[in-house]
């Protein structure tokens, strides 16, 4: 009880800072600030977080991408990549980052293609959000939408309650989007978890105009997570491929 009240408090006093003002006279204007969080919980294997590192990348490369953030009136958006599993361990594996061409897209992704990988224990939805929300703090961007855009293969066992953070982040403007990857196995001896995605739905995602692309497995990700950033940073109207 003293562990999750001191978690509360924690979140509380995190959140409150998401009251400052989201731009100052030196922000650079960008049509969005996206923090990208993902998961790195030991439910997922070195070859499912392979698949999921190459996907980002290969999204954030993807010509249809690049076109959608060129295609709005500041043809440029900040990106920032965190990774996280239980509340000991949320990090920035890249800061915020200018993205404003297809050269600036690659010099990221190479940034993260050689960014180690680490692994932890246990899945703490709320504190990612609450990590991610932080991001937007003095980012030195300012944009009228500001997104968190959330990915993972389980829900909450550590932390706070994702709801609580998520309604917090919501109340200051921050729109969070979900990806959640729907695995058709046994975790640590758990049972699969076949509702997954409503979880994401009820409890994660949320804001104006939020919305989740889910992906079957991990070997699917890398489609959902590009189909996911056009509609994200463009608005438009996608829905995810039908499997080959």
């Amino acid at each position: 009880m003293k562990r999750r009240t001191a978690l509360l408090g924690s979140l509380a006093a995190a959140t409150a800072s998401a009251d400052l003002p989201a731009a100052r006279a030196a922000d650079q204007p960008v049509d969005l600030q996206l923090v990208l969080a993902v998961d790195v919980s030991r439910s997922i294997d070195e070859v499912e977080a392979e698949l999921q590192r190459r996907g980002y990348i290969e999204a954030l490369t993807n010509e249809r991408v690049i076109d959608a953030i060129l295609s709005g009136e500041h043809r440029r958006i900040a990106v920032c990549y965190t990774e996280w599993a239980g509340t000991h361990y949320q990090v920035v594996v890249i800061d915020w980052t200018l993205i404003d061409s297809a050269t600036a897209a690659r010099r990221f992704t190479e940034k993260l293609a050689e960014a180690p990988r680490t692994s932890h224990s246990w899945t703490a939805v709320g504190a990612a959000l609450a990590h991610a929300g932080l991001r937007f703090d003095r980012s030195g961007f300012a944009a009228k939408r500001r997104v968190i855009d959330i990915s993972g293969d389980g829900r909450t066992n550590d932390g706070p309650p994702a709801e609580i953070v998520r309604d917090r982040l919501v109340t200051q403007g921050i729109v969070i989007n979900g990806l959640p990857v729907m695995m058709n196995r046994s975790n640590f001896g758990w049972p699969p978890d076949l509702t997954l995605d409503k979880y994401y739905e009820e409890s994660v995602i949320g804001g104006s105009g939020s919305f989740m692309i889910v992906a079957d497995n991990f070997e699917h990700f890398g489609r959902a997570v590009r189909t996911k950033l056009v509609r994200e940073i463009s608005g438009a109207d996608v829905t995810t491929p039908t499997p080959a």
